[in-house]
């Protein structure tokens, strides 16, 4: 028999009271307000009058959930009846455990719909944690599904108070997890706790135990919630990140100022949060007694530039960016406590005669420095000069690679490693832990060549390294046949270009006939696709070894290859074209414009394929990439920093980093993952076979013909329990079949489901997801309704309105036949993508009533513009006229939602009303439902089109 929820709460709330927490009774709102005027005058030993209160609740009211963190972290001036001044403190910050806790249950709150709470602990009267429990067997995307609904129906009513949350914690008893507050965020967002050895703590009795006691809870709010202030969210630390921040803490306050300084080193894996990591133990130490400098030193420009950005994301202006020697040492002798560096200008700073004077009166200051990627950037002298100069430093490295006997390169004649230069390893967290707790994503490499299986399309008539001569590998005939499959292949890999992918080659030469035959191929009209390169011009840029150690950036002291250098002007001319930019390599600073701008676009997916011999293979992060196509001998740890380039975590439909291997990499890859794991993770780093995810789809199908025979069953399925099987199996299904669609073998014949029952299933399952969406007006609650479609896994980018025009002109320049065929794909296009079905209607009445008296297909387009904007137009007056809004208004709240992506409040929808409901409740009605409203105005008319 399965342990109720409520059952669960109770327990939950008796082992809260167990370690600290207060119960007190709330029910509803005005409950809520109550005990917090109590809760902040005991904490502020201050008595407030009732219009004393009226002030702190208005204050408190003001903004959305990304101000209100601020103002919980703020005091606030309060001017009391008897006109002293008094400070209000909502939270105290550097004493943690000096706050008041309690934890309450069921609190009711009514805004679009009524909702009740579970367990929801206050922290000075303030609800600053949640915790949403669903009954074992469950799953916990129900309950983060939960709280995003009360996100939209009641958490910013009222008082809005519950927009204070900082953390929530959803559990099912068994599994637990916590995530920090944003309106707008996925599931892959939220991450399980651990101890310090990374094993996961997830019952949810010894996860209360550890984490939500309550100074650890406290401590994870003031010190452990950061505030980004570029995408103005709220960030939470992952376990392994808050520990090693407290390693490099702990290790800083157990230093005596007047030395010996221990150093010491963080292994995380590339791609598991590093830069957060760095930050937030930078932040924490500049305010550290005795640190009179924190300085973040990286080896390249280029994350001299991004590490910054990222640093001022995080706190704005918390980073002054270096842009010459000359700024780094008026910031080492200014009072700027933190600051971003790259290698090279801090050996020039300790190192150049005119610096020198102002640099010695640093040399006996207490400085922490904070090395990142520092396996690439402390093997040469520098290292030793800077230790050497700085008498009284205290040296940390981040590394998600680091360099062991067995990877080390030779310089001087000795082999350093990671351990000789940092000395302890304060804390680890490898790609096996990151993939356990589903921090980045495990990789499906493909090798193309001749030793592949007879029956596969990767075997292609290519050499491999078993006659690895340079004519060879470089011959045109190879770079054709590799072009060819890239073509073929990409948008498979990329899901329809919804992402984009890295070409990593071995040398220059080789990229310039890569990027020939591919330029030539799309002038022939082979592709379409956005291909753009980037490689610096000097000597050392070719990788023989494919360490990652050698310097890919242009230094301005480096020879110059002049043929290296005509080569990028021309492919940075085509990129001017492509764009409309003016970029060229004419001194250093228009080399990494050039850089910069190139690597948005990355980022951005308006490029689809880079080109690079070692640029952007390590320190470069995208989540929207995907894929990394492999020419070049790759080893240690430079390959795993190169396949990291495609693992980051970002949503459903990217479900593994792909890498397509040109070169037979197996042994090298084996090695690398045996290097920085061990040798039995690789079936856990590596995703299984083709046939292992046909079989299991296979399994998987077999199920769902068990609820549902036929097609037709669905619509007869008796209840909304059979209805949520059918729905678990066929995501399942989607699920599978998106990680097959990226296998260059795939094809739907090696499925027992027919292509036209999947295609089916899909529309009733999406019909499913209409018809509890429409639902939501309803009083009762839907079990449906939590239930994640995981709709992003059939959204496909490239089907849009746009497309199904190209058809329609198709459509009307064929014969009879031929356009019953084409009706039928195009009534399937518009049942089978989400993005679509709104707009189906619409489209079938432009067929019906337009079509047939368009006289020549070349009018297709206009008419089709014609008719939609009408229809547009129609349905705004409509909709003005039937909730008396004004029109001029309406337009401003659509154009507001284009520009921000956000949809009308509550105050919006006021403004542009010409007639205003009466009563508190008719108010509520009349804003959801015309929010309602916009909202499919927008999916309609405006979004896909």
């Amino acid at each position: 028999m399965h342990q109720t929820e409520g059952e669960l709460e109770k327990k939950l709330i008796e082992a809260l009271v167990k370690i600290g927490y207060k119960y007190v009774p709330i029910k509803d709102e005005a409950a809520l307000a109550a005990n917090l005027k109590t809760q902040i005058e005991k904490h502020n030993n201050v008595t407030l009058t009732d219009k004393e209160f009226a002030q702190v609740l208005n204050h408190l009211n003001k903004g959305n959930i990304w101000d209100k963190a601020k103002i919980l972290r703020d005091k606030m001036q309060l001017t009391k009846e008897d006109g002293r001044s008094v400070y209000i403190e909502f939270l105290n910050q550097e004493g943690w455990c000096q706050n008041e806790f309690q934890v309450t249950s069921q609190v009711t709150v009514e805004g679009s719909y009524k909702n009740r709470y579970d367990v929801t602990i206050l922290i000075n009267g303030l609800p600053l944690a949640q915790i949403e429990l669903k009954r074992r067997g469950l799953q916990l995307k129900e309950a983060f599904n939960q709280t995003n609904r009360y996100q939209r129906h009641s958490y910013n009513a009222n008082d809005a108070l519950f927009q204070y949350i900082q953390i929530f914690v959803i559990s099912n008893g068994v599994n637990t997890k916590y995530y920090s507050n944003n309106a707008r965020q996925h599931f892959n967002q939220t991450f399980y706790w651990s101890d310090v050895n990374n094993d996961l703590i997830t019952d949810l009795f010894a996860f209360t135990d550890v984490f939500l006691e309550p100074c650890h809870l406290s401590k994870m709010i003031t010190r452990y919630v950061v505030l980004a202030e570029e995408k103005k969210c709220l960030m939470v630390l992952r376990p392994y990140q808050y520990f090693a921040v407290e390693k490099i803490i702990d290790r800083v306050k157990t230093t005596r100022n007047d030395g010996p300084h221990k150093n010491g080193y963080i292994w995380h894996t590339t791609g598991s949060g590093k830069t957060l990591t760095s930050f937030k133990a930078s932040q924490v130490l500049m305010n550290q007694a005795g640190v009179h400098k924190v300085v973040f030193v990286v080896d390249r420009k280029d994350l001299d530039y991004q590490t910054t950005k990222e640093f001022n994301s995080f706190s704005d202006g918390s980073v002054d960016g270096t842009d010459n020697t000359n700024k780094l040492v008026q910031q080492f002798t200014d009072d700027t406590k933190l600051i971003v560096t790259t290698i090279q200008k801090l050996h020039n700073a300790i190192s150049k005669k005119q610096y020198l004077a102002r640099m010695e009166k640093q040399k006996d200051k207490r400085i922490v420095f904070i090395f990142d990627e520092c396996h690439r950037t402390q093997f040469g002298k520098t290292h030793g000069a800077i230790k050497a100069f700085f008498t009284n430093n205290q040296m940390f490295g981040f590394t998600g690679t680091p360099i062991f006997k067995d990877n080390a390169a030779s310089y001087d004649g000795l082999k350093r490693t990671t351990k000789d230069l940092f000395e302890e390893c304060l804390h680890k967290y490898v790609i096996t832990d990151a993939i356990k707790d589903q921090n980045v994503l495990k990789f499906s490499v493909e090798y193309v060549g001749k030793y592949r299986r007879k029956d596969s399309v990767n075997e292609i008539d290519i050499e491999v390294e078993d006659i690895d001569t340079k004519e060879l590998m470089e011959s045109d005939v190879r770079i054709d046949k590799v072009s060819d499959y890239i073509i073929a292949n990409h948008d498979r890999k990329t899901h329809s270009r919804a992402f984009t992918a890295m070409f990593c080659v071995s040398n220059i030469d080789t990229l310039s006939k890569y990027y020939d035959a591919l330029a030539k191929k799309k002038a022939e009209g082979r592709h379409n696709l956005r291909i753009a390169t980037i490689f610096s011009y000097t000597a050392n840029e070719d990788d023989k070894d494919a360490t990652g150690l050698d310097a890919d950036i242009l230094d301005d002291t480096a020879p110059i290859n002049l043929h290296s250098r005509d080569k990028l002007e021309k492919y940075i001319a085509d990129y001017n074209q492509l764009f409309g930019t003016k970029h060229s390599t004419k001194d250093s600073q228009a080399f990494y414009t050039y850089y910069n701008e190139i690597s948005m676009r990355v980022r951005k997916r308006e490029v689809d394929i880079l080109l690079v011999v070692n640029m952007f293979l390590t320190g470069f992060d995208s989540p929207l990439l995907s894929t990394l196509y492999v020419d070049k001998n790759l080893k240690h740890h430079g390959l795993i920093q190169a396949f990291s380039r495609t693992n980051r975590i970002l949503d459903d439909k990217k479900s593994h980093g792909n890498i397509v291997c040109f070169r037979n990499l197996k042994p090298a890859t084996d090695a690398a993952i045996t290097l920085f794991s061990n040798k039995e993770a690789i079936e856990d780093i590596i995703l299984k076979p083709y046939k292992d995810y046909t079989a299991r789809f296979n399994e998987v199908y077999k199920n769902l013909l068990a609820v549902v025979p036929t097609v037709g069953s669905v619509d007869s399925l008796p209840s909304e329990v059979e209805q949520l099987e059918f729905i678990k199996h066929f995501r399942e299904l989607i699920k599978i079949k998106n990680v097959l669609g990226t296998f260059a073998d795939f094809k739907m014949e090696d499925l027992l489901i027919p292509e036209q029952d999947f295609e089916d299933y899909k529309s009733k399952y999406l019909d499913l997801h209409d018809q509890v969406k429409s639902s939501t007006q309803k009083e009762k609650v839907s079990i449906l309704e939590d239930v994640d479609f995981e709709l992003e896994l059939i959204h496909r980018d490239e089907i849009n309105v746009a497309y199904i025009l190209a058809l329609l002109v198709k459509f009307k320049g064929a014969t009879q036949s031929e356009q019953d065929k084409k009706r039928r794909e195009i009534t399937e296009l518009l049942e089978g993508q989400v993005q679509l079905r709104s707009k189906r209607k619409l489209i079938e009445k432009f067929i019906d009533e337009n079509i047939p008296h368009i006289t020549d297909s070349d009018q297709v387009e206009n008419e089709f513009e014609e008719f939609w904007n009408l229809e547009r137009e129609k349905a705004l007056t409509e909709l003005c006229e039937t909730e008396h809004i004004n029109n001029d208004k309406l337009r401003n709240v659509v154009t507001e939602y284009l520009f921000a992506q956000r949809l009308p409040l509550t105050a919006d929808i006021d403004n542009i009303l010409e007639v205003k409901p009466v009563g508190i409740l008719n108010r509520k009605t009349v804003f959801t439902r015309i929010k309602e409203k916009i909202k499919d105005f927008i999916e309609t008319f405006i979004e896909g089109v």
